[in-house]
């Protein structure tokens, strides 16, 4: 008997795939660092339970709690080494289906029929990559199958694809042929997760080759031209064409006997371009991928218990700096020494900032450290200046009651207002700063993002990460 086939799939071209050692040795330094990160973060807060103990708020007790558990689960997540990678698209564009075709069997449901998937469904994907020319290691990958995007209950699900995107290491998102108005903008929010993304072009065995090529090079041209609107959604390089479920094609079958039947025959599913490049990037920068997620939430995190602390803590805050104000304010007016005038300020300021990081249990980074000492300084030197003016008015020293009384009372308020400017910069810099500094998560995903190589899909994510 005899096959009439013909080839529906068009000649693919991948990239080479073997990775070099240098890009591994630099993966696996993002993974430390970001690790290191994390649990300096953790440490800050007591671990948790103490920072959750010293307030008495349960609305600050429970942010507290829920983001140290997300810092927890992403230490967790980073040990354990699984990369995760969710699958998005409209309904009917065959998600499950590529997820069936990664894994090499049918374990999630498929059907003709909108929306067989409900909820997302994590699946373990365990493939070989190469370690070096003779050796190789199996990577643990969680592949996250979604519902349609189009799909009814919009509020819930929008909800639920946000929390899988926070999750995921790495996006693909599936279209079976131009890109329509609505995958657009869903690709517009998808981007404002700040996630590497693959466009994964399926079911190119409905196309003609013409057809294809076309389409192909329409979504690449997406990648770079956006009429104004939104530039950089992927590369064009990262447009990936698939039949992950081909559909059954028409077999004429000469038999022995001079008879002729025709069936229907399913072809295997075409994704060696997609599986090959997903493992390129495994190899390559998979703990990359893990580091700066991981980071990116951590980060999430920390500002989050910083912000709510610093609004549910606002009045005592406010009660504590004016305390301050007015300690200092009587200290400069009562001392006529300019010198101990300067010292004593300093040190009574430097107390205010302790004293409002103890009130806020935040941390005390470099980062912050530094901008608030310049504040300092700038503070004790106008106090410096007003007692050398008034020396320069009075002759020498606050001799004269009358005259020296109108000199303290200036350079007491000058003095006051210095400890309220000191106190309204620690609550910012406390709230804002504590990604910062040593191994501070703002600071680390900057290191990676400035060594990652131009080829790797982390790269195109600098500009956007790298915005205030």
């Amino acid at each position: 008997m005899t096959f009439n086939n013909s080839n529906i799939y068009p000649e693919i071209i991948t990239e080479n795939s073997q990775p070099t050692e240098s890009y591994r040795k630099q993966s696996q330094l993002h993974w430390k660092r970001a690790r290191a990160s994390l649990r300096k973060a953790l440490n800050r807060y007591s671990v948790g339970q103490n920072a959750v103990q010293k307030t008495t708020n349960p609305e600050l007790s429970s942010t507290i709690k829920t983001q140290l558990d997300l810092l927890k689960s992403n230490i967790d997540k980073l040990d354990q080494g699984v990369i995760q990678i969710a699958v998005f698209g409209l309904v009917s564009r065959g998600k499950s289906a590529v997820l069936n075709a990664l894994l090499g069997e049918k374990i999630l449901e498929t059907g003709p029929l909108n929306g067989v998937t409900q909820w997302p469904r994590s699946i373990r994907w365990t493939p070989n990559i190469f370690v070096n020319s003779n050796r190789q290691e199996v990577v643990k990958v969680d592949l996250i199958d979604t519902p349609g995007l189009d799909e009814v209950a919009g509020q819930v699900r929008g909800e639920m694809a946000k929390e899988v995107t926070r999750q995921a290491d790495l996006i693909l998102f599936v279209v079976s042929g131009d890109i329509t108005r609505t995958e657009y903008d869903a690709l517009s929010d998808l981007r404002k997760a700040k996630k590497p993304l693959i466009l994964v072009f399926n079911k190119i065995d409905l196309y003609s080759e013409t057809e294809r090529r076309k389409i192909y090079q329409n979504l690449q041209k997406i990648a770079v031209h956006q009429s104004g609107e939104l530039e950089d959604i992927y590369y064009p390089s990262e447009v990936v064409m698939v039949a992950a479920e081909p559909t059954p094609i028409p077999v004429r079958i000469e038999w022995s006997d001079g008879n002729v039947t025709h069936e229907r025959e399913t072809l295997p599913p075409q994704i060696d371009e997609l599986k090959q490049k997903i493992i390129t990037i495994l190899e390559r920068e998979g703990r990359s991928l893990l580091a700066l997620n991981a980071l990116l939430q951590a980060k999430e995190a920390e500002v989050s218990i910083a912000h709510k602390t610093v609004k549910i803590k606002q009045n005592e805050a406010d009660d504590l700096i004016w305390n301050f104000a007015k300690y200092k304010a009587l200290a400069v007016a009562l001392n006529p020494i300019s010198v101990i005038d300067v010292v004593g300020t300093t040190v009574i300021d430097l107390a205010l900032i302790r004293s409002l990081s103890r009130l806020y249990n935040l941390p005390m980074t470099s980062y912050e450290a530094g901008k608030l000492w310049k504040i300092i300084i700038f503070s004790a030197g106008g106090i410096l200046l007003g007692d050398l003016g008034s020396s320069l008015l009075l002759g020498l020293g606050k001799v004269d009651i009358t005259s020296y009384a109108g000199v303290a009372i200036t350079q007491a308020s000058i003095a006051a207002y210095g400890t309220y400017a000191i106190g309204s910069a620690t609550k910012v810099y406390l709230e804002k700063g504590c990604t910062w500094g040593l191994l501070g998560q703002d600071i680390v995903i900057q290191d990676i993002l400035s060594q990652v190589e131009p080829d790797t899909i982390i790269y195109r994510l600098q500009q956007e990460l790298f915005k205030k």
